[in-house]
């Protein structure tokens, strides 16, 4: 085995739901404020997934006061405490950056039965 893929599966998570593009998720995510610490989430669509292995990460974007936010969270990083699919979108495309340019019902997405 490669040294680089055995030392990384030490940092791996196991708990990480398959979701793709165009997926809602809600990210429970630690947030530190001085000494104490705090979950906070952040629910939105799945915009892209990226890279493979430890340094994978994906695009959320939300709607947030009229104006769209956009966060991107490294899968495996230990301030992430948990990720929940809400909603499974039939997408037929990998990066879904032409919401960025739609507002209200034009950037809604089909779901997929399951």
């Amino acid at each position: 085995m490669d040294l680089i893929k055995h030392v990384e599966s030490g940092f791996r998570k196991s708990d990480i739901p398959d979701f793709i593009a165009g997926d809602t998720v809600s990210v429970h995510y630690k947030i530190k404020e001085g000494n104490k610490e705090r979950i906070q989430q952040f629910q939105g669509v799945v915009l892209q997934r990226r890279n493979n292995g430890i340094a994978e990460t994906f695009t959320v974007r939300k709607i947030s006061g009229g104006i769209g936010v956009e966060r991107i969270f490294p899968i495996n990083s230990p301030n992430i405490d948990k990720i929940e699919v809400l909603r499974k979108g039939k997408v037929r495309r990998a990066r879904l950056f032409y919401l960025r340019s739609k507002v209200g019902k034009a950037a809604r997405i089909k779901e997929r039965r399951i």
